[in-house]
């Protein structure tokens, strides 16, 4: 009883790690990327407006960092709207770029969002284009932005 017990065990281990190097095997690190858009926008106007003004205001806009950042994003919404958010609010929260995470109040609770949009507003004033933004983005170059320095 105790050998058939053992094989049991035997083969249901085998068939487990036989499994996972499948979906290793078939795993495409290229399809693990954040949603984004890869062009610019047709119609800005189409777009849920970025959080601005009055709106700026009240529980969630404790540091003058959350209301920094939405202020740069509103400047450079087409930007966003071309970049991933590596917090994966695609997935949780259904969002189709970084633009979104301003359109409502995802971009004063996460410090990722936050991080990637100064970034983003930093590197377009130095004159750099999406792709390289997207590029600094993939490699975690935002992770060193210090928000309470901005």
């Amino acid at each position: 009883m105790k050998n058939w017990m053992t094989r049991r065990w035997v083969l249901g281990l085998v068939i487990i790690a036989a499994t996972l190097v499948s979906y290793a095997q078939w795993s495409n690190p290229a399809e693990d990327v954040p949603a984004y858009h890869p062009s610019a926008p047709l119609k800005v106007s189409t777009l849920p407006s970025i959080l601005s003004g009055a709106k700026l205001t009240g529980e969630n806009f404790r540091y003058p960092w959350q209301i920094h950042v939405y202020q740069e994003a509103i400047k450079i919404g087409n930007v966003l709207y071309q970049l991933p958010c590596n917090c994966r609010c695609d997935r949780a929260l259904g969002h189709t770029s970084l633009r979104s995470c301003y359109e409502g109040l995802h971009g004063t609770e996460c410090s990722t969002c936050a991080k990637e949009a100064f970034y983003a507003y930093q590197l377009t004033k130095q004159g750099k284009n999406v792709t390289e933004i997207r590029a600094g983005i993939a490699r975690h170059a935002y992770e060193s932005i210090d928000l309470e320095k901005q």
